[in-house]
């Protein structure tokens, strides 16, 4: 079996030096059937190492419950990088910030209050035992003196961003030894004193995450990792959008230039990201320094390939750096031919406020959405005071639209710090739709509960006796089967529309959402992610292996007014409202 370990300077594989040369992809963010494609395209820019990300919440949406299938077949993921001739990291956190849904860590975790989270406790040390334990079963044989393509596993994920707690992170090592890791492990941390000092481990290998000034940053590293490899952990070519911000893109001949300084200075590098890919679903996270901000649904990343898997500027770019350092193959990838765009109409509407099921529970107090393990959740409560008044909450976390009697009254949103509306009357049923945008994944806000926060008062009265419905938006493409067509809730409350379209099941598309409102899409089942007029982001991407040779289904769950019940596909991608 092949040797590898950590020598004097360098990574070292059957007695000679390993310069790794990695880009990120995360399995959960693209379609397993593209996995293939984009693993061999890394190979073609020159790297000879994937790494991934292991999102805890997404394999652990419960307590006892650690999901593989589909999207999240870790092991076949690193098997289809072995087949490729690659070799893999594993970064398992349990925290991971990654941009997604609370940092990678479950919702549940934080139910309990008096469990530690990222810190020596035993509530949480005795949850994220079985977490490693469950990764490293998968991991276990397919390290690389098992034959297998893994090289490294990382504890933790910047730790010295959050803590100082070194109790725990040499507990998480004998966690994951204990659990089978035989291949050298490693932290990573952002080059200053303070965080390398704080999130290092003494006996594990210290890395870095940086984008540019790569001489200091080494410097700096350098310091508190006096042997061993260099290894820039996360070289920053790109960054993330949020919704009602701008597209960010970098320069590929900037970004190219730091990466031949890293690599000429000898040190291993892993690209952060190689592909980005897509936040499917509601797993895409935010952000809140003071303003909340939540992340689109793209995670286009601004990466060397593009969010369909397409060779961009900075691709070519760093494959001629690569070749000074490493072999890289003759063949480029060249792009996809786009597929010809076309319209549907959508019909057939069903008004998620009469025509949702439930189940229906009541409260004295108004719930939060995690107490209705919901994402999306309906409120309803009798008023019978009478004249106009202002409702008021004491927080919105993140979205509330606001009826009565069935008319919209307005909508509070977290990140403009709206906590108060006036309403026009008093007397009737109140209704509260409520929308998680994203759970924060960095900072101390991580693990707060999601919904309206507080009580909620009309004047000085403080309202009570509420039903509650947590939405279970798997559902919504299922509505027809309980809800006939309700025309008269067009324009009124969140509304679901249907369409059927044909596709030869063998070319990528773009749903163009840029003339909706906000809301949800799903085709055939599947979701796509979060859509809202706000931009940047002005489609959704939905990869070939989705679609069926012949007829397909789209849902669409519009939250505030469809004003175009139309959709349109193209085959280009539409950010930061460049023409398409």
């Amino acid at each position: 079996m092949p040797d590898f370990a950590i020598g004097e300077s360098d990574f070292v594989l059957d007695g000679r030096p390993l310069q790794i040369i990695s880009g990120a992809l995360h399995y959960f963010r693209m379609h397993p059937d593209c996995w293939a494609d984009r693993i061999e395209k890394a190979r073609l820019m020159g790297l000879n190492t994937i790494e991934t990300y292991v999102p805890w919440n997404l394999h652990s949406p419960r307590p006892g419950v650690f999901d593989t299938s589909g999207m999240l077949d870790l092991g076949r993921f690193l098997r289809e990088v072995a087949a490729a001739g690659l070799y893999a990291i594993v970064r398992p956190g349990p925290y991971i910030c990654a941009e997604l849904d609370n940092g990678g860590l479950p919702a549940w975790l934080f139910r309990d209050d008096h469990a530690g989270v990222r810190r020596y406790e035993p509530t949480f040390m005795s949850a994220v035992t079985q977490y490693l334990q469950d990764v490293l079963e998968i991991v276990r044989p397919l390290q690389i003196d098992q034959g297998g393509p893994v090289l490294l596993v990382q504890v933790e994920n910047e730790y010295g961003a959050f803590g100082d707690d070194q109790t725990y992170l040499k507990a998480l090592a004998e966690v994951i030894r204990n659990a089978g890791a035989t291949v050298p492990l490693v932290t990573v941390d952002q080059p200053t004193d303070s965080m390398l000092a704080a999130g290092g481990l003494d006996g594990v290998l210290r890395t870095a995450s940086f984008g540019s000034r790569v001489t200091s940053r080494l410097e700096t590293l350098r310091k508190h990792q006096p042997t061993g490899p260099l290894m820039c952990m996360e070289f920053w070519d790109g960054w993330f959008d949020y919704w009602g911000g701008r597209h960010h893109t970098t320069s590929a001949a900037d970004a190219a230039a730091e990466l031949d300084t890293l690599l000429a200075a000898g040190a291993s590098v892993n690209i952060y990201m190689f592909h980005g890919g897509t936040n499917f679903g509601l797993s895409s996270g935010a952000n809140d320094k003071g303003v909340y901000r939540a992340t689109v649904t793209s995670y286009d990343y601004d990466a060397p390939l593009d969010e369909a898997g397409n060779p961009t500027e900075k691709f070519h770019a760093f494959r001629e750096v690569i070749s000074r350092y490493a072999p890289v193959p003759d063949a480029v990838p060249a792009s996809k031919p786009a597929a010809p765009g076309f319209t549907v109409g959508l019909s057939d509407p069903v008004g998620l406020l009469p025509g949702f099921g439930g189940p229906w529970t009541e409260h004295q107090e108004l719930p939060t959405l995690d107490d209705l393990d919901a994402r999306l959740g309906i409120f309803r409560t009798e008023l019978r005071q009478g004249g106009p008044a202002l409702l008021t909450f004491g927080e919105v976390r993140d979205r509330v639209q606001v009826l009565l009697d069935g008319a919209p009254v307005g909508i509070l949103e977290r990140e403009r710090h709206e906590r108060a509306i006036m309403l026009p009357h008093t007397r009737g049923r109140l209704e509260l739709v409520v929308e998680d945008q994203g759970r924060v994944n960095y900072g101390p806000r991580i693990g707060e509960p999601k919904g309206l926060i507080g009580p909620v008062r009309v004047g000085t009265e403080e309202l009570t006796g509420w039903t509650a419905c947590g939405v279970d938006l798997e559902r919504v493409p299922q509505l027809w089967q309980s809800a006939g067509p309700t025309p008269s809730a067009l324009g009124i409350g969140p509304t679901a529309w249907r369409a059927t379209f044909e596709t030869d099941g063998e070319s990528d598309l773009f749903l163009r959402t840029d003339a909706w409102g906000k809301g949800y899409a799903w085709i055939n089942g599947f979701c796509l992610g979060r859509y809202w007029r706000r931009g940047p982001q002005e489609t959704l991407y939905v990869p070939a292996p989705l679609l069926e040779p012949g007829a397909n289904n789209l849902v669409v769950l519009e939250l505030e007014v469809l004003e175009t019940p139309t959709a349109t596909f193209t085959g280009s991608p539409r950010l930061g409202y460049t023409d398409l």
